[in-house]
């Protein structure tokens, strides 16, 4: 569901521009963004022949860029034969339709750059229509020009449309019929998710969800623990549409562990409220793990640029909340001297699992400790089973987390820690002693 009209066999050539301005408080430094924007435009198989940071004192009501950065640059354009140049800002209508006038190519800014590329990722029905409803948002504040291509059967309105200002009212009916349209299906998305929340907390299955910066690792661990097979490359937003797996934690109990949409710095207003039908498998989940890619040198930046997603999304002071947990990801890119660091860090914090998800290490210890958060408020209990009983003992591995079992005779001697719900079905089934 691509918006952006591209021919592979001949790959639009582009320009990237990061305005660095002055009054501005950045986290990360101008290079910084600039790559990872040069990063977002290469994951839709952009050709970047030319990318700068351009020092601003104050940004130009009309078209953004002084005069004479735009009588600067046209000429490079020209002889480069570049087609779009890509702002990493937020650009207002105005300020577009001005640039595309003054440079005589196209001009996106950045929601419009991390829209184009979730409408390549979506793979599922519910994950496209979450971008065409984020997209369809965006762009109606953004009727400057005309847009009867909105009519063509691929669905969603281009970022790259023809030129004119005719018909704007139409077309802006034209949006909001569509807009209706998909919040009624998204309605009825959210509607079955709820449903099978219902059913998994019936089972019930504690559900694990995994968040974090975008290419922080998040799917490699997700395939790692449960062997999916979730696309996972070095790119930017390599996961879009959520996956759930069931798998089984050390002491036997199951659990459902999700994988999300990764976050970005600026990450666009429309896409956190369109995509909220997904995320609220974070909001709902037991324990929410933070993954962060603790090689990259922007690691604490990216760390706030999550917590403020969760913010937005009604979770407010989740570093001090029982159920999360963070994990380092990618320790195998780091030295001995910050290996250790990391591990002396996770001596001190409870909630803190450095792993590597390419390598596996730190997975088994990452797996113990969400056991653990699991069952904080648990009572353990012991119970005395037939051993030849084996649909029992299965059950109780399956429910309760066990925490020893030893055979006595021709009886098994159990000591494990249940919630209330399945002690309560287990006392239905044999005597239990509580132990503390």
């Amino acid at each position: 569901m691509a918006y952006i009209e591209i021919d592979r066999n001949n790959q639009v050539r582009a320009a990237v521009v990061f305005p660095n301005v002055l009054s501005d408080s950045v986290s990360v430094t101008p290079e910084t963004r600039l790559e990872e924007a040069v990063g977002l435009a290469r994951a839709i198989s952009l050709d970047i022949v030319y990318k700068e940071i351009v020092k601003l004192r104050e940004i130009k009501p009309s078209a953004y860029f002084s005069r004479g950065f735009i009588d600067r640059v046209k000429p490079l354009f020209e002889a480069e034969n570049i087609g779009l140049m890509i702002v990493d800002a937020a650009l207002t209508p105005i300020q577009q339709r001005n640039l595309e006038k003054a440079l005589k190519i196209k001009v996106i800014d950045r929601t419009a750059l991390i829209l184009e590329i979730f409408g390549e990722r979506a793979k599922t029905k519910e994950g496209k229509l979450q971008v065409e409803l984020a997209h369809l948002t965006y762009q109606r504040s953004r009727l400057v020009r005309s847009w009867t291509h909105l009519e063509r059967q691929r669905g969603g309105a281009g970022f790259l449309g023809g030129p004119g200002e005719t018909q704007i009212e139409l077309d802006r009916r034209i949006i909001d019929d569509k807009i209706v349209r998909i919040k009624k299906e998204l309605e009825k998305v959210k509607k079955t998710r709820e449903l099978q929340r219902s059913a998994r907390k019936r089972i019930p299955y504690p559900v694990i969800a995994l968040v974090g910066y975008t290419n922080a690792g998040k799917s490699t661990l997700f395939n790692y623990l449960c062997s999916a097979g979730v696309f996972a490359e070095n790119l930017l937003f390599a996961t879009l549409d959520p996956t759930m797996r069931r798998i089984r934690l050390p002491g036997g109990r199951e659990v459902i562990l999700s994988d999300t949409v990764g976050f970005i710095s600026d990450l666009p207003h429309e896409l956190i409220m369109s995509f909220r039908a997904t995320l609220e498998e974070v909001l709902e989940a037991d324990i929410i793990v933070h993954v962060r890619d603790i090689a990259n040198e922007n690691t604490l930046a990216q760390k706030k640029d999550v917590l403020n997603v969760l913010k937005s999304l009604g979770l407010k002071n989740i570093e001090n909340e029982n159920n999360y947990i963070e994990v380092l990801n990618k320790i195998d890119l780091l030295d001995d001297a910050g290996r250790q660091y990391l591990d002396e860090t996770a001596a001190r914090r409870s909630n803190i699992v450095p792993l590597s998800s390419v390598t596996g290490e730190g997975t088994d210890r990452f797996l113990k400790l969400a056991e653990e958060k699991l069952s904080a408020g648990f009572d353990t209990v012991e119970v005395k089973i037939n051993a030849a009983d084996g649909k029992l003992i299965s059950w109780i591995y399956k429910n309760t987390d066990v925490i020893s079992a030893s055979t006595q005779n021709e009886q098994i001697v159990m000591c494990l820690k249940a919630d209330t719900a399945a002690l309560s079905r287990l006392k239905n089934k044999i005597p239990v002693k509580t132990l503390y």
